[in-house]
């Protein structure tokens, strides 16, 4: 059976984003400049492909920390 999320470790992250989001606009900054540059260079699509990249990425990587 697949690990799940612990619920207070899920909430204890949305209230920090509720209190701070400006830290988190910092925290992400560059991966919106890096979409903004590939959107700007080579067009929405392949924006959409990095953005998905970028999220199938970061999700395995909390997956491979967390086992």
């Amino acid at each position: 059976m697949a690990k799940e999320i612990d619920r207070v470790r899920a909430q204890s992250a949305v209230s920090v984003i509720k209190q701070h989001p400006g830290m988190v606009l910092f925290a992400a900054s560059p991966a919106i400049v890096a979409l903004a540059a590939v959107w700007w260079l080579f067009g929405a699509g392949w924006a959409a492909l990095l953005l998905v990249g970028m999220v199938v990425g970061g999700g395995a990587a909390v997956l491979m920390k967390r086992s």
